[in-house]
């Protein structure tokens, strides 16, 4: 593990949903692994989601304006962009007051102008591609950062950047943890709808449990989201099948270590967490998905055996519960998948930015010292 002499201190740019939240509090948390006396600042917009995840993870943030442009309304679209200024103006007033050696986004519309403010003002800078496809606000920013981190080896070819770096998709330390031992006698499946649920995937879901055969022999952990906790909890129990739901679990490597399969969407976050940790998945893209990204996240899992992808408007719940019924009674086909999973993973993307996060702040520390 490098270390550097001195602290550093980082501005990181995230949120909106987990899939861009949870890359930061991973590289968040090596930072403060490395060296305790680091300092790490989030920015965002504020969402009670992102306060309750980051007030949780023990790290500070201030929330800035900033809402997103694409596939929006001609009114809302023209509401977001008279909201730049005010969100850049709010950016440059953080950076002048937590002094930052680096600043990084991670996609996010508030990432986009606390990262052209740190540019603005000659800071170090860095963005991170989570998905295949790179979404609007990183496209931006691509023309001025100093370094760009991608999760996909095809990304790097979209850009065509000399400042790339395939690092991986950082992963939480909390997923790696687990003192849950697997029990070998039950097929345990994983439904994950990303950090908010997804209510297609929990309705099929539902309809799915009622026909699968020797649900005697499963068991099922459920995430599914605020609005549908309730009436899914009440239907594993009215169907006596052995579950354990929750709307969301903050201690996700404890259910990903008793799952022997993973029905999911295909956000970036999740198709890091169960690559890093080598779990055959069932992906279900959600559709809406700017430029259809999660499908193509998947696709190159599904392409090297190391995944299965259903598009959603082929998913049923008799479709669904035939897949549960396959792989339970196909072992092999699952480790086999497993294997290929766990060689898309990268477990150490978080270690690998931080080691170029203190190159770039020990660049701008030179700087400082040349300057003055």
């Amino acid at each position: 593990m490098k270390r550097s002499a001195t602290p550093i201190r980082t501005i990181i740019g995230s949120g909106g949903t987990g899939g861009h939240l949870f890359p930061g509090v991973a590289i968040a948390q090596e930072l403060v692994s490395r060296d305790h006396e680091n300092r790490v600042l989030f920015v965002n917009t504020g969402k009670p989601f992102e306060k309750n995840i980051l007030e949780k993870a023990g790290f500070d943030q201030v929330s800035i304006t900033a809402e997103g442009i694409k596939g929006r309304s001609l009114w809302r679209k023209v509401n977001s962009l008279l909201r730049i200024p005010g969100g850049l103006v709010q950016s440059m007033d953080v950076i002048n007051r937590f002094g930052p050696d680096v600043v990084i986004g991670l996609g996010s519309y508030s990432a986009g102008v606390v990262v052209l403010g740190a540019w603005f003002k000659g800071i170090k800078t860095a963005v991170h591609e989570q998905n295949m496809i790179p979404g609007i606000t990183n496209r931006i920013l691509f023309r001025v950062a100093d370094r760009i981190y991608v999760s996909f080896p095809k990304t790097m070819e979209r850009i065509g950047e000399k400042n790339v770096i395939l690092t991986g998709n950082p992963v939480r330390s909390s997923v790696f943890n687990s003192s849950e031992e697997k029990r070998e006698d039950t097929f345990t499946i994983l439904i994950v709808g990303g950090s908010q649920g997804a209510h297609r995937i929990n309705t099929v879901m539902t309809e799915a449990v009622l026909r699968v055969r020797e649900k005697e022999k499963m068991h099922f952990i459920h995430q599914t989201g605020g609005k549908d906790e309730a009436w899914v909890k009440e239907m594993y129990s009215a169907s006596q099948t052995s579950s354990t739901v929750c709307a969301f679990f903050d201690d996700m490597g404890s259910q990903y270590a008793r799952a022997d399969m993973v029905i999911c969407r295909a956000g970036a976050t999740t198709v890091a967490e169960v690559t890093a940790l080598g779990k055959p998945a069932l992906f279900i893209p959600f559709p809406f998905a700017t430029d259809d990204h999660q499908a193509a996240n998947a696709g190159e899992l599904a392409d090297a055996g190391a995944a299965e992808v259903i598009p959603e408007d082929r998913l049923n719940g008799e479709m669904l519960a035939e897949k549960i019924e396959f792989y339970a009674k196909n072992r092999r086909l699952l480790n086999e998948m497993a294997l290929q999973a766990a060689s898309f993973g990268k477990p150490n993307a978080a270690s690998a930015i931080v080691d170029d996060l203190y190159q770039l702040a020990g660049c701008r520390k030179h700087q400082r010292k040349k300057d003055g």
